[in-house]
Protein backbone atom coordinates (compact mmCIF):
# COMPACT_ATOMS: atom_id res chain seq x y z
CA UNK A 1 0.00 0.00 0.00
CA UNK A 2 1.13 3.54 -0.70
CA UNK A 3 1.30 5.38 2.60
CA UNK A 4 1.26 9.10 1.96
CA UNK A 5 1.42 10.29 5.54
CA UNK A 6 3.65 13.27 6.31
CA UNK A 7 4.83 14.66 9.61
CA UNK A 8 1.92 16.64 10.98
CA UNK A 9 2.54 20.34 11.47
CA UNK A 10 0.90 23.18 13.35
CA UNK A 11 -0.82 25.56 10.90
CA UNK A 12 0.96 28.84 10.26
CA UNK A 13 -0.15 31.66 12.57
CA UNK A 14 -1.97 29.18 14.83
CA UNK A 15 -1.48 29.39 18.62
CA UNK A 16 1.12 27.13 20.19
CA UNK A 17 -1.50 24.77 21.63
CA UNK A 18 -3.24 24.21 18.28
CA UNK A 19 -3.27 20.51 17.32
CA UNK A 20 -0.99 19.51 14.48
CA UNK A 21 -2.62 18.91 11.09
CA UNK A 22 -1.37 16.58 8.39
CA UNK A 23 -0.92 17.82 4.83
CA UNK A 24 -4.09 17.16 2.79
CA UNK A 25 -4.13 14.05 0.63
CA UNK A 26 -6.59 12.20 -1.58
CA UNK A 27 -7.39 8.66 -0.48
CA UNK A 28 -8.22 5.94 -3.00
CA UNK A 29 -9.93 3.11 -1.14
CA UNK A 30 -10.54 -0.13 -3.05
CA UNK A 31 -13.19 -2.44 -1.63
CA UNK A 32 -13.87 -6.12 -2.14
CA UNK A 33 -16.37 -8.57 -0.67
CA UNK A 34 -14.31 -10.06 2.13
CA UNK A 35 -12.71 -13.21 3.42
CA UNK A 36 -12.52 -15.19 6.65
CA UNK A 37 -9.32 -14.89 8.66
CA UNK A 38 -8.97 -18.69 8.54
CA UNK A 39 -10.90 -21.73 7.39
CA UNK A 40 -11.32 -23.17 10.89
CA UNK A 41 -14.73 -23.17 12.57
CA UNK A 42 -14.82 -19.95 14.61
CA UNK A 43 -13.25 -17.60 12.02
CA UNK A 44 -15.62 -19.10 9.43
CA UNK A 45 -18.60 -18.67 11.73
CA UNK A 46 -17.76 -15.01 12.46
CA UNK A 47 -17.35 -14.29 8.76
CA UNK A 48 -20.53 -16.10 7.69
CA UNK A 49 -22.54 -14.48 10.48
CA UNK A 50 -21.51 -11.00 9.36
CA UNK A 51 -22.10 -11.81 5.69
CA UNK A 52 -25.44 -13.57 6.08
CA UNK A 53 -26.74 -10.99 8.58
CA UNK A 54 -26.44 -8.23 5.98
CA UNK A 55 -29.94 -7.12 4.97
CA UNK A 56 -28.64 -6.38 1.49
CA UNK A 57 -27.70 -10.04 1.12
CA UNK A 58 -30.59 -11.74 2.94
CA UNK A 59 -33.54 -9.40 3.31
CA UNK A 60 -35.81 -11.67 5.33
CA UNK A 61 -37.16 -10.18 8.62
CA UNK A 62 -34.59 -10.52 11.39
CA UNK A 63 -37.07 -12.17 13.77
CA UNK A 64 -37.57 -14.90 11.18
CA UNK A 65 -34.03 -15.20 9.79
CA UNK A 66 -31.66 -14.74 12.75
CA UNK A 67 -32.85 -17.71 14.87
CA UNK A 68 -32.44 -19.98 11.85
CA UNK A 69 -29.09 -18.46 10.94
CA UNK A 70 -27.54 -18.52 14.40
CA UNK A 71 -28.64 -22.07 15.23
CA UNK A 72 -29.16 -24.36 12.26
CA UNK A 73 -27.11 -22.66 9.51
CA UNK A 74 -24.12 -21.46 11.54
CA UNK A 75 -24.08 -24.72 13.42
CA UNK A 76 -23.21 -26.60 10.23
CA UNK A 77 -22.16 -24.31 7.41
CA UNK A 78 -18.79 -23.17 8.86
CA UNK A 79 -17.61 -26.78 8.54
CA UNK A 80 -18.59 -27.20 4.86
CA UNK A 81 -17.54 -23.68 3.88
CA UNK A 82 -14.31 -24.10 5.83
CA UNK A 83 -13.52 -27.28 3.90
CA UNK A 84 -14.09 -25.40 0.64
CA UNK A 85 -11.79 -22.58 1.72
CA UNK A 86 -9.16 -25.07 2.89
CA UNK A 87 -9.05 -26.56 -0.62
CA UNK A 88 -7.97 -23.22 -2.11
CA UNK A 89 -6.20 -21.57 0.86
CA UNK A 90 -2.86 -19.84 0.32
CA UNK A 91 -1.01 -21.81 3.00
CA UNK A 92 2.28 -20.00 2.42
CA UNK A 93 0.80 -16.63 3.34
CA UNK A 94 -2.00 -18.07 5.51
CA UNK A 95 -4.72 -16.16 3.71
CA UNK A 96 -7.39 -16.69 1.10
CA UNK A 97 -6.58 -16.18 -2.60
CA UNK A 98 -8.93 -13.18 -2.62
CA UNK A 99 -6.79 -11.49 0.01
CA UNK A 100 -3.56 -12.29 -1.82
CA UNK A 101 -4.88 -11.02 -5.16
CA UNK A 102 -6.47 -7.88 -3.69
CA UNK A 103 -3.12 -6.98 -2.12
CA UNK A 104 -1.43 -7.47 -5.49
CA UNK A 105 -4.02 -5.32 -7.27
CA UNK A 106 -3.71 -2.58 -4.68
CA UNK A 107 0.08 -2.54 -4.89
CA UNK A 108 -0.03 -2.32 -8.70
CA UNK A 109 -2.57 0.50 -8.66
CA UNK A 110 -0.67 2.33 -5.89
CA UNK A 111 2.48 2.23 -8.00
CA UNK A 112 0.62 3.78 -10.94
CA UNK A 113 -0.97 6.47 -8.79
CA UNK A 114 2.33 7.30 -7.10
CA UNK A 115 4.06 7.61 -10.47
CA UNK A 116 1.36 10.02 -11.65
CA UNK A 117 0.49 11.99 -8.50
CA UNK A 118 3.37 11.44 -6.09
CA UNK A 119 2.62 11.99 -2.42
CA UNK A 120 -0.73 13.64 -3.15
CA UNK A 121 -2.46 10.26 -2.87
CA UNK A 122 -2.82 7.31 -0.52
CA UNK A 123 -4.01 3.97 -1.92
CA UNK A 124 -5.32 1.12 0.21
CA UNK A 125 -8.01 -1.57 0.29
CA UNK A 126 -10.72 -2.80 2.64
CA UNK A 127 -13.20 -5.66 2.83
CA UNK A 128 -16.95 -5.36 3.33
CA UNK A 129 -16.91 -8.41 5.60
CA UNK A 130 -13.99 -9.51 7.73
CA UNK A 131 -10.60 -7.78 7.75
CA UNK A 132 -9.30 -5.24 7.02
CA UNK A 133 -12.60 -3.54 7.77
CA UNK A 134 -13.91 -0.51 5.91
CA UNK A 135 -14.09 1.43 9.18
CA UNK A 136 -10.42 0.79 10.03
CA UNK A 137 -9.24 1.94 6.62
CA UNK A 138 -11.38 5.09 6.59
CA UNK A 139 -9.95 5.94 10.02
CA UNK A 140 -6.42 5.34 8.76
CA UNK A 141 -6.94 7.56 5.73
CA UNK A 142 -8.45 10.45 7.66
CA UNK A 143 -5.67 10.18 10.25
CA UNK A 144 -3.14 10.34 7.41
CA UNK A 145 -4.66 13.60 6.20
CA UNK A 146 -6.97 12.42 3.43
CA UNK A 147 -9.46 15.25 3.07
CA UNK A 148 -10.98 13.57 0.03
CA UNK A 149 -11.64 9.82 -0.43
CA UNK A 150 -12.52 8.05 -3.65
CA UNK A 151 -14.28 4.80 -2.72
CA UNK A 152 -14.04 2.09 -5.38
CA UNK A 153 -16.11 -1.10 -4.94
CA UNK A 154 -14.39 -3.67 -7.17
CA UNK A 155 -17.62 -4.94 -8.71
CA UNK A 156 -17.91 -4.26 -12.46
CA UNK A 157 -21.70 -4.67 -12.39
CA UNK A 158 -23.85 -2.95 -9.76
CA UNK A 159 -25.93 -5.07 -7.38
CA UNK A 160 -27.54 -4.22 -4.09
CA UNK A 161 -25.83 -7.21 -2.45
CA UNK A 162 -22.36 -6.14 -3.60
CA UNK A 163 -21.87 -2.51 -4.64
CA UNK A 164 -24.63 -1.05 -2.47
CA UNK A 165 -23.67 -2.85 0.73
CA UNK A 166 -20.03 -1.82 0.26
CA UNK A 167 -21.19 1.78 -0.12
CA UNK A 168 -23.43 1.44 2.96
CA UNK A 169 -20.45 0.39 5.05
CA UNK A 170 -18.31 3.23 3.69
CA UNK A 171 -20.95 5.81 4.59
CA UNK A 172 -21.37 4.27 8.06
CA UNK A 173 -17.65 4.70 8.58
CA UNK A 174 -17.85 8.35 7.49
CA UNK A 175 -20.61 8.94 10.04
CA UNK A 176 -18.11 8.26 12.82
CA UNK A 177 -15.50 10.75 11.63
CA UNK A 178 -15.25 14.05 13.50
CA UNK A 179 -13.94 15.82 10.39
CA UNK A 180 -15.57 14.05 7.49
CA UNK A 181 -13.64 13.96 4.23
CA UNK A 182 -15.30 14.81 0.95
CA UNK A 183 -16.29 11.52 -0.65
CA UNK A 184 -16.98 10.10 -4.09
CA UNK A 185 -18.09 6.59 -5.05
CA UNK A 186 -16.99 5.04 -8.35
CA UNK A 187 -19.78 4.00 -10.70
CA UNK A 188 -19.93 0.39 -11.96
CA UNK A 189 -17.56 -0.10 -14.88
CA UNK A 190 -19.35 -2.99 -16.62
CA UNK A 191 -19.14 -1.31 -20.04
CA UNK A 192 -15.83 0.51 -19.74
CA UNK A 193 -13.88 -0.07 -22.98
CA UNK A 194 -10.64 -1.00 -21.20
CA UNK A 195 -12.44 -3.48 -18.94
CA UNK A 196 -14.06 -5.14 -21.96
CA UNK A 197 -10.70 -5.19 -23.74
CA UNK A 198 -9.03 -6.84 -20.73
CA UNK A 199 -11.78 -9.48 -20.65
CA UNK A 200 -11.44 -10.14 -24.38
CA UNK A 201 -7.68 -10.52 -24.12
CA UNK A 202 -8.09 -13.04 -21.29
CA UNK A 203 -10.51 -15.08 -23.42
CA UNK A 204 -8.13 -15.01 -26.38
CA UNK A 205 -5.28 -16.19 -24.15
CA UNK A 206 -7.46 -18.93 -22.68
CA UNK A 207 -8.51 -20.21 -26.10
CA UNK A 208 -4.95 -20.07 -27.42
CA UNK A 209 -3.72 -22.19 -24.50
CA UNK A 210 -5.91 -25.23 -25.31
CA UNK A 211 -5.37 -27.56 -28.24
CA UNK A 212 -9.06 -27.96 -29.06
CA UNK A 213 -11.13 -24.79 -29.33
CA UNK A 214 -14.12 -24.78 -26.93
CA UNK A 215 -17.57 -25.19 -28.46
CA UNK A 216 -18.95 -22.33 -26.39
CA UNK A 217 -17.93 -19.76 -23.79
CA UNK A 218 -20.05 -19.77 -20.64
CA UNK A 219 -20.04 -16.31 -19.07
CA UNK A 220 -20.97 -17.02 -15.45
CA UNK A 221 -21.99 -14.19 -13.11
CA UNK A 222 -22.73 -14.45 -9.41
CA UNK A 223 -26.44 -14.95 -8.88
CA UNK A 224 -29.15 -13.03 -7.09
CA UNK A 225 -32.86 -13.64 -6.40
CA UNK A 226 -35.04 -12.83 -9.40
CA UNK A 227 -37.17 -10.77 -7.02
CA UNK A 228 -34.37 -8.20 -6.77
CA UNK A 229 -34.48 -7.68 -10.53
CA UNK A 230 -38.22 -7.09 -10.38
CA UNK A 231 -37.65 -4.54 -7.60
CA UNK A 232 -35.38 -2.49 -9.88
CA UNK A 233 -31.85 -3.81 -9.32
CA UNK A 234 -29.93 -3.22 -12.61
CA UNK A 235 -27.50 -6.10 -12.12
CA UNK A 236 -29.07 -8.51 -14.62
CA UNK A 237 -29.14 -5.90 -17.39
CA UNK A 238 -25.55 -4.84 -16.76
CA UNK A 239 -24.39 -8.47 -16.89
CA UNK A 240 -26.15 -8.97 -20.21
CA UNK A 241 -24.52 -5.84 -21.60
CA UNK A 242 -21.05 -6.96 -20.48
CA UNK A 243 -21.56 -10.25 -22.31
CA UNK A 244 -22.81 -8.49 -25.44
CA UNK A 245 -19.89 -6.08 -25.51
CA UNK A 246 -17.45 -8.94 -24.96
CA UNK A 247 -19.05 -10.92 -27.81
CA UNK A 248 -18.87 -7.91 -30.12
CA UNK A 249 -15.23 -7.27 -29.25
CA UNK A 250 -14.39 -10.94 -29.96
CA UNK A 251 -16.31 -10.81 -33.24
CA UNK A 252 -18.47 -13.81 -32.32
CA UNK A 253 -22.11 -14.68 -32.93
CA UNK A 254 -24.70 -15.66 -30.32
CA UNK A 255 -24.01 -19.39 -30.69
CA UNK A 256 -20.47 -19.03 -29.34
CA UNK A 257 -21.27 -17.44 -25.99
CA UNK A 258 -23.95 -17.72 -23.30
CA UNK A 259 -24.74 -15.95 -20.02
CA UNK A 260 -25.47 -17.86 -16.80
CA UNK A 261 -25.69 -17.23 -13.05
CA UNK A 262 -24.12 -19.18 -10.18
CA UNK A 263 -24.12 -19.36 -6.36
CA UNK A 264 -27.84 -19.99 -5.83
CA UNK A 265 -28.84 -19.90 -2.15
CA UNK A 266 -32.17 -20.57 -0.46
CA UNK A 267 -35.57 -21.75 -1.74
CA UNK A 268 -36.69 -18.86 -3.97
CA UNK A 269 -36.03 -18.51 -7.70
CA UNK A 270 -32.81 -16.78 -8.72
CA UNK A 271 -31.66 -15.34 -12.02
CA UNK A 272 -31.55 -18.04 -14.69
CA UNK A 273 -30.08 -20.05 -16.25
CA UNK A 274 -28.17 -21.53 -13.32
CA UNK A 275 -24.56 -22.21 -14.31
CA UNK A 276 -24.33 -25.59 -12.58
CA UNK A 277 -27.41 -26.86 -14.45
CA UNK A 278 -26.71 -25.17 -17.75
CA UNK A 279 -23.25 -26.66 -18.24
CA UNK A 280 -24.76 -30.12 -17.82
CA UNK A 281 -27.39 -29.30 -20.43
CA UNK A 282 -24.68 -28.12 -22.82
CA UNK A 283 -22.86 -31.43 -22.42
CA UNK A 284 -26.07 -33.35 -23.12
CA UNK A 285 -26.63 -31.21 -26.23
CA UNK A 286 -23.28 -32.33 -27.60
CA UNK A 287 -21.12 -29.36 -26.57
CA UNK A 288 -18.37 -31.47 -25.08
CA UNK A 289 -15.76 -28.69 -24.83
CA UNK A 290 -16.60 -25.51 -22.95
CA UNK A 291 -14.77 -22.58 -21.42
CA UNK A 292 -16.04 -20.62 -18.41
CA UNK A 293 -15.25 -17.05 -17.43
CA UNK A 294 -16.57 -15.05 -14.46
CA UNK A 295 -16.57 -11.30 -15.29
CA UNK A 296 -18.44 -10.22 -12.14
CA UNK A 297 -15.46 -11.11 -9.98
CA UNK A 298 -12.46 -8.78 -10.09
CA UNK A 299 -10.34 -11.40 -8.34
CA UNK A 300 -10.42 -15.17 -8.10
CA UNK A 301 -12.12 -16.30 -4.91
CA UNK A 302 -14.16 -19.13 -3.42
CA UNK A 303 -16.88 -18.72 -6.07
CA UNK A 304 -14.42 -19.20 -8.92
CA UNK A 305 -11.63 -21.40 -7.60
CA UNK A 306 -13.88 -23.81 -5.72
CA UNK A 307 -17.41 -23.44 -7.12
CA UNK A 308 -16.55 -23.13 -10.81
CA UNK A 309 -13.39 -25.24 -10.88
CA UNK A 310 -14.86 -28.01 -8.76
CA UNK A 311 -18.68 -28.08 -8.45
CA UNK A 312 -19.55 -26.67 -11.87
CA UNK A 313 -16.78 -28.58 -13.60
CA UNK A 314 -17.99 -31.80 -11.97
CA UNK A 315 -21.56 -31.13 -13.16
CA UNK A 316 -20.33 -30.71 -16.73
CA UNK A 317 -18.15 -33.81 -16.71
CA UNK A 318 -20.79 -35.96 -15.00
CA UNK A 319 -23.19 -35.09 -17.85
CA UNK A 320 -20.67 -36.23 -20.47
CA UNK A 321 -18.51 -33.14 -20.94
CA UNK A 322 -14.95 -33.82 -21.96
CA UNK A 323 -12.95 -30.56 -21.89
CA UNK A 324 -13.55 -27.91 -19.24
CA UNK A 325 -11.45 -24.74 -19.43
CA UNK A 326 -11.63 -22.14 -16.71
CA UNK A 327 -10.41 -18.70 -17.74
CA UNK A 328 -9.15 -16.97 -14.57
CA UNK A 329 -10.45 -13.66 -13.32
CA UNK A 330 -8.53 -10.59 -14.43
CA UNK A 331 -6.78 -10.36 -11.04
CA UNK A 332 -3.60 -8.26 -11.33
CA UNK A 333 -3.23 -8.73 -15.09
CA UNK A 334 -1.61 -5.55 -16.48
CA UNK A 335 -4.56 -4.84 -18.79
CA UNK A 336 -6.92 -5.09 -15.81
CA UNK A 337 -4.75 -2.84 -13.65
CA UNK A 338 -4.65 -0.33 -16.52
CA UNK A 339 -8.45 -0.47 -16.76
CA UNK A 340 -8.94 0.06 -13.03
CA UNK A 341 -6.41 2.91 -13.04
CA UNK A 342 -8.26 4.53 -15.95
CA UNK A 343 -11.56 4.31 -14.05
CA UNK A 344 -9.90 5.84 -10.99
CA UNK A 345 -8.39 8.73 -12.94
CA UNK A 346 -11.72 9.49 -14.58
CA UNK A 347 -13.32 9.69 -11.13
CA UNK A 348 -10.56 11.88 -9.68
CA UNK A 349 -11.45 14.70 -12.06
CA UNK A 350 -10.95 18.09 -10.41
CA UNK A 351 -9.35 16.63 -7.31
CA UNK A 352 -5.74 16.25 -8.45
CA UNK A 353 -3.49 17.85 -11.00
Amino acid sequence: MLDATDTAKRPAHAPADHPKVTAPKVGILLANLGTPDHYSYWPMRRYLSEFLSDKRVIDYPAWKWQPLLQTVILGKRPFSSGANYKSIWNEELNESPLMTITKQQTAAIAAKMQARYGDQVMVDFCMRYGNPSTKSKVEAMTSAGCRKILFFPLYPQYAGATSATANDQFFRALMEETWQPTARVVDPYFEHPQYIEALAQSVERGYAAVEDKPDILVVSYHGMPKRYLMQGDPYHCQCQKTTRLLRERLGWDDTQITTTFQSVFGPEEWLRPYTVEHVAELAKQGKKKIAVIAPAFSADCIETLEEINEEIKESFEHAGGEQFTYIPCLNDDPAHVDALAAVIEENLGGWLS
